[in-house]
């Protein structure tokens, strides 16, 4: 059973996913880090030519293809979840926890990122977090099997409660 990390950018996925492949002596993937690899462009420059659709058509066939494995720590991209098929697939091989966080959190925490390219191009990068994260909200809250809040949390602690509640999920 792979385990994989939803959430808006900013809320811990990597850094998260880092820690809980190190204890669990798993792989980590990232379906972004996959993307830029296949594409040999950074995110930003896929976007900028081919646009966010061709994008997410690389995302979806990368969420395949992950799932497909097992026992893999699954680090995906904030909009992953936008597609029921990518939600599907990832379910159908993993368990998906939801990392949470303000905006206030997420803006402090990315606000330097020049990885990711604007999702609306015409809002300020707060207004930007906020609209974005209450159109998806929904959807990570649909595709969760586990919520995780990481305001105020260290990078352990959140790992640790991951842990916790996966650990019971198996029955250890």
């Amino acid at each position: 059973m792979n385990l994989v990390l939803i959430g808006y950018r900013g809320t811990g996925k990597s850094t998260v996913g880092k820690v809980l492949a190190r204890r669990l002596g798993r792989t980590l993937v990232s379906t972004d880090a996959e993307i830029v690899k296949r594409a040999k462009r950074s995110v930003p420059e896929i976007v900028k030519q081919f646009g966010w659709e061709h994008f997410r058509d690389l995302e979806s066939a990368v969420c395949r293809d992950v799932a497909a494995q097992d026992q893999l720590i699954i680090d995906t991209g904030g909009g992953a979840i936008l597609r029921s098929e990518n939600v599907e697939a990832l379910r159908r091989t993993g368990t998906l926890v939801w990392l949470t966080a303000s905006v206030e959190t997420i803006t402090r925490r990315i606000g330097g990122d020049t990885q990711r390219p604007s999702l609306t191009g015409t809002k300020s990068f707060t207004e930007e977090i906020r609209d974005v994260l209450t159109e998806r909200t929904p959807k990570y809250q649909a595709a969760a099997t586990h919520i995780v809040p990481t305001d105020g949390a260290s990078t352990a602690e959140v790992a640790e409660r991951i842990l916790q509640l996966t650990s019971r999920e198996a029955g250890s």
